[in-house]
């Protein structure tokens, strides 16, 4: 049976002191920097804006001397990289002991899921970056059994899809048609989950990757998700009107646009209020003239950002997630009065570049609008699918990381194929399935179970945020002394040490 393990030490809290110092020494580095060197201040403006990575376009790196200074930053970047530990992103959580369950039929990335009652619908996902499913598999939580094999519409998106369900009608929306990074379909489907038929929707406006998709007040909502080029976010919000796997009306109707685009987030509604919950902006884009559509990475930027709209007015932006999160649309359930949101990615390693997948099991509660980070999982894996039944918190598919120190994702096992399985009600005995208006007994209750800590001061979470986002500004300000050459060489021993120094307390995990 699963369980938390043993007691986690509140390490937080001896980094107090560590924030004060480290604060200090950034301040005092900062000033020296800005009146040591006339030249200074062009280079004053990239301490807040831009990553170790961007001096390439600050210093001429086609001229003779750019080639040196290029030359110093892979150098550099190998010495910083032993003091930046690759689980930076980790967050403190308690280790959940998790069970394997029944191996899904196919393995996927980027597939679909819906649940009704005991039956999770697993819909489409690579097989590998150069084939993709078509059909639907169904795993049985009340038997642990995978089963009940259909085909989807040819014509159906098969990865980047949107999904909603009323509890019967699964409505599928959307999505890139194709392996590799081929483009979008507009087209959307609705299927029968009694009968297994499927019907055609009217198409949306235009295709899209990934967007945030829900029912919501007898209406669809489609938003966000990449646009065609699969990189820029659409911001444009569409709904249509649904009842019993029917459209209402022949055309999607324009909605208020959302505050900020992109694919790969969470939607949710609870209590009669429609969430938005992290994403990202651009994605891979299919490299130009490569006639199977071959994806090439392109810049990412992740964010945790969470809106409401509970007026159909207005959006509001409530409290980001603890990390920045995304391929997390089909990573969530609801539980007692709260979202539980499970692993993703964050933002990139910002010296190897390298993405970072998420390990962590995060706790919306919607009383408070505060987050909790509640577990962890038994590796860092994005794009996974969650269901919860009978106390059980269970997963499947994805892409997993490459091992414990190395949450970059696992080359040559491109997607995750095991089911797994964690008990949460053994760890609160009072757990029970989602009730809006009856919070007794939730997770929130007892958070402060085993494993878990009353924070002793209000504003030590606050403090961490600072003192992380303190770290990442000190290793741009060593790099751009180093690079600056304005300071002499002693002045540069000293501060390489003190830097050596708090960046190995900043990333001890």
């Amino acid at each position: 049976m699963a369980k938390f393990g043993g007691k986690h030490t509140p390490r937080k809290y001896v980094f107090l002191f560590a924030v004060v110092a480290l604060l200090g020494i950034v301040l005092v580095a900062d000033f020296l920097w800005a009146s040591s060197s006339p030249s200074s201040s062009s280079f004053s403006r990239y301490w807040s804006t831009t990553s170790v990575s961007s001096l390439d376009n600050v210093i001429g790196v086609g001229s003779a001397k750019g080639k040196q200074t290029k030359g110093k930053l892979n150098s550099d970047k190998a010495k910083i990289s032993k003091y930046l530990n690759a689980t930076f992103a980790d967050l403190p959580a308690p280790q959940l002991e998790w069970e394997e369950m029944a191996e899904a039929p196919v393995p996927r990335l980027d597939g679909a899921a819906i649940q009704i009652e005991n039956l999770l619908y697993v819909f489409a996902g690579y097989g590998t970056i150069d084939y993709v499913h078509s059909h639907v598999d169904i795993y049985n939580f009340s038997d642990n059994t995978w089963g009940g094999r259909f085909d989807m519409p040819k014509e159906m998106a098969n990865s980047h899809l949107g999904m909603a369900t009323d509890g019967r009608y699964i409505y599928a929306v959307t999505g890139q048609f194709g392996p590799q990074c081929r483009g979008p379909t507009n087209r959307n489907f609705v299927l029968d989950t009694e009968t297994k038929v499927w019907h055609e929707l009217p198409p949306l406006p235009v295709p899209r990757y990934a967007p945030a998709t829900q029912l919501w007040r007898g209406r669809l909502h489609v938003m966000g998700g990449s646009k065609e080029d699969r990189h820029e976010p659409g911001l444009e919000h569409w709904s249509l009107a649904v009842k019993d796997g029917k459209a209402l009306e022949k055309e999607w109707q324009n909605e208020i646009s959302i505050p900020r685009g992109g694919p790969h987030r969470a939607c949710v509604v609870a209590n009669d209020k429609l969430y938005v919950i992290g994403g990202q902006e651009g994605d891979f884009m299919a490299k130009p003239g490569s006639p199977i559509f071959k994806c090439s990475r392109r810049h990412e930027v992740v964010y945790g950002d969470v809106y409401m709209l509970d007026d159909g007015i207005q959006w509001k932006q409530l409290t980001p997630m603890p990390k920045p999160d995304s391929h997390i649309e089909f990573a969530w359930v609801i539980l007692n009065n709260s979202i539980i949101i499970v692993g993703g990615t964050t933002e990139k390693h910002p010296i190897t570049k390298k993405m970072v997948l998420v390990g962590e099991v995060f706790q919306f509660h919607l009383d408070t609008l505060t987050w909790s980070v509640i577990g962890r999982m038994p590796f860092r894996i994005k794009t996974t699918l969650v269901g919860f039944w009978d106390g059980w918190l269970y997963f499947t598919s994805g892409q997993r990381d490459r091992g414990p120190d190395d949450p970059s994702p696992k080359k040559g096992d491109f997607s995750f194929d095991a089911l797994f399985g964690n008990l949460l009600k053994e760890h609160f005995p009072s757990f029970q399935k989602e009730d809006g208006d009856s919070p007794e007994g939730t997770l929130d209750a007892a958070k402060w179970g085993p494993g878990h800590h009353p924070p002793l001061f209000p504003m030590v979470d606050k403090l961490l945020g600072l003192f992380k986002d303190s770290c990442k500004k000190l290793i741009d300000l060593r790099r751009l002394v180093h690079v600056s050459g304005f300071a002499g060489d002693g002045w540069l021993v000293s501060f390489d040490f003190v830097c050596g120094v708090m960046l190995s307390i900043c990333f001890v995990n």
